[in-house]
């Protein structure tokens, strides 16, 4: 079992993920890998093998108003290959996430391209590096926009037209607001798309009341078994909530609190809670004899050093469960 994380590196100080420079500075594709390639220097001393790159990796690359943007892919195209050789050579895997407005199925049309356009490109991306078809661009189903079958089928539609190679990487979630695990295997029924059981938004949405274990095996046998499925974990946050509202009377702001939401992460991972999970989902596997062994991307708010502290604390919590 690989243990990832996702983009900012917490654990050492100065490593930035992608070139943040506004368009006007002209930021690069070139800048972003220099960046990530010190990042790989972190995970090799740290012996993390599992990375999500930033959806920001090419600043630019799609935006429909700045051409000049749009070529980074091939300007930069030695230095991905480089930079593909050294994850395949320190065994990382690697995996984009575009951010929550890039929408397969939104019912704007324009929206639904320039999302495509993304998905696209982080696949080529991908593709140019070298790496198996384990590296994967995650998507979630999007909006319900008032009419949830209408929503699923254009969802169905438009991934059925998708370039081939972001075809071929993109991968379907869970989210934590609208679509659950038996909608997104509706999807994978439908598409053959692959899909990626996020725990904590199961917690978040599950009208059926389908057991996590059993969801998230319904859920990796949507992989072919050539290819090592992942799951996303994390842990809710428990504390208080600071809530920063304008009182009336005086016009000054009033902070108060409010409960947690279940949607929000923790810094750390419950080891308590992940452990028996993980055991439990490959007890269920094996019993039925799939067997799969499988990837986590830790969706911790302390990154890097959330992995760090599950993975020492699988050594003395359970030592069955082995950590590449």
């Amino acid at each position: 079992m690989r243990l990832g994380f996702a983009v900012k590196v917490l654990g050492q100080k100065g490593l930035k993920s992608n070139d943040a420079r506004r368009w006007q500075n002209a930021p690069h594709l070139r800048v972003s890998i220099e960046y990530v390639n010190a990042i790989f220097d972190y995970l090799a001393e740290t012996k993390l093998s599992m990375y999500r790159i930033s959806s920001d990796f090419a600043p630019y690359l799609t935006h429909p108003d700045l051409p000049q943007f749009h070529h980074q892919i091939e300007e930069a195209k030695e230095e991905l290959v480089a930079l593909g050789k050294r994850a395949r050579e320190m065994n990382l895997r690697l995996s984009f996430h575009p951010s929550q407005y890039i929408v397969l199925n939104s019912p704007n049309e324009k929206l639904a391209r320039n999302s495509i356009k993304d998905f696209n490109a982080q696949a080529i991306m991908l593709d140019i590096m070298e790496q198996s078809d384990e590296a994967v661009v995650v998507t979630h189903v999007g909006g319900v926009y008032g009419e949830r079958e209408a929503a699923m089928q254009r969802f169905i539609e438009r991934h059925r037209t998708l370039p081939e190679p972001a075809k071929r990487r993109l991968v379907l979630e869970n989210d934590d607001v609208s679509w659950g695990v038996a909608d997104v295997l509706k999807i994978h029924e439908a598409t053959g798309i692959r899909c990626i059981f996020d725990h904590q938004h199961h917690g978040c949405i599950n009208p059926d009341e389908r057991d996590a274990v059993e969801a998230c095996c319904a859920m990796l046998r949507t992989w072919p078994t050539d290819t090592k499925p992942k799951i996303h974990f994390s842990s809710p946050r428990i504390e208080a909530r600071l809530i920063a509202r304008r009182d009336k009377a005086t016009g000054k702001r009033v902070q108060s609190e409010a409960a947690p939401l279940a949607s929000q992460h923790d810094d750390y991972i419950d080891a308590s809670v992940f452990v028996p999970f993980a055991r439990a989902v490959a007890c269920a596997m094996e019993r039925a004899e799939n067997d799969v062994p499988f990837d986590v991307m830790c969706e911790a708010k302390a990154k890097d050093l959330a992995v760090l502290q599950l993975r020492q604390e699988l050594v003395t919590l359970a030592p069955d469960i082995a950590v590449a």
